[in-house]
């Protein structure tokens, strides 16, 4: 088994799993379909096992495969680590940039960013991914992920970008209707839109009245007719008058300003949700993930 693990396999692999499929690892690679799957075939004939499970329809790799992409990822990130020590690169980032950011918020904030960090850095390559849930800090697809808190986990570095408030708001026309909540346990009786996301306990509402020893918090069940795991939807339930939900205030801030929402128990707050840039040790030598951290933590616009 000579040779059986050639270095431009490393990075022909990892292209070929990011792409889902082998046509769409040929478009990015430049090749052919017909390529990609002689590449393919001659790694696992060298190796002996099979590295990926194919279909008409989908791929999906196989215990083998995940731990080869795994190894081959880190591989890759290491060269280019040298290659940063070495100065190589040092002076002008560049290189692949793989972001990760949940969907609504990575589309309405993150991408229009990046969008400018790009004009800025054309020789870096951004692949930006959205998901409901951010991936496990074990994850190696990713090089930055851009989330809601800072992560309880030291193999990660946690750059804080900017505050994020969450408020309840509803519609002056809900309000009207059903009334104004004037403590939390008032919430039992309103109809709460829903939002399912991350990991925290959906349907549970905690808010907090003071600060420091004075601090009362109460965890409140909520109830309601309408749920959904997108935010922007949530929101456009809460300004058609179907009841109160819970947003960031990057998200309401306008809705606010203009009075088609209403800010609902002002006087008391929600559990800290800032916006971080997470990224693993390994990269913080990369110029590529530093300039970008460092641009987003400069150009994050900071809510009034």
């Amino acid at each position: 088994m000579t040779n059986a693990i050639q270095p431009a396999d490393l990075g022909f692999f990892s292209v070929l799993a990011g792409a889902g499929s082998l046509s769409a690892a040929a478009r990015e690679l430049g090749v052919t379909t017909p390529a990609v799957s002689k590449h393919l075939a001659q790694m696992e004939a060298r190796l002996g096992v099979a590295l990926v499970n194919r279909t008409t329809r989908r791929m999906s790799m196989t215990p083998e495969g995940e731990l080869y992409l795994e190894h081959a990822r880190r591989i890759l990130a290491e060269i280019d680590g040298m290659q940063e020590l070495l100065g190589a690169s040092k002076a002008t980032p560049q290189g692949l940039l793989r972001v990760n950011a949940t969907l609504g918020f990575g589309r309405s904030h993150v991408a229009p960013l990046i969008s400018r960090f790009a004009r800025q850095h054309p020789q870096v390559e951004v692949q930006l991914q959205l998901s409901v849930n951010p991936p496990a800090l074990t994850d190696d697809a990713f090089d930055v992920c851009i989330r809601f808190g800072a992560p309880p986990d030291a193999r990660v570095i946690a750059r804080h970008i900017a505050p994020n408030r969450r408020l309840l708001c509803a519609s002056p026309v809900y309000l009207r209707k059903r009334g104004t909540p004037k403590v939390p346990a008032d919430l039992v009786r309103h109809n709460c839109i829903g939002i399912r996301q991350g990991e925290e306990a959906y349907g549970v509402w905690r808010l907090t009245c003071g600060r420091g020893k004075s601090a009362v918090t109460e965890a409140i069940k909520t109830r309601g007719t309408l749920t959904t795991n997108d935010g922007e939807i949530a929101v456009n339930w809460a300004l058609d008058g179907h009841g109160i939900v819970m947003r960031a205030e990057w998200d309401v801030r306008r809705h606010l300003a203009s009075g088609r929402l209403v800010h609902v128990l002002p006087q008391h707050h929600t559990p800290d949700a800032d916006i971080y840039a997470v990224y693993p040790h390994r990269h913080q030598m990369a110029a590529r993930v530093r300039a970008f951290v460092e641009f987003m933590a400069q150009a994050f616009p900071k809510p009034s």
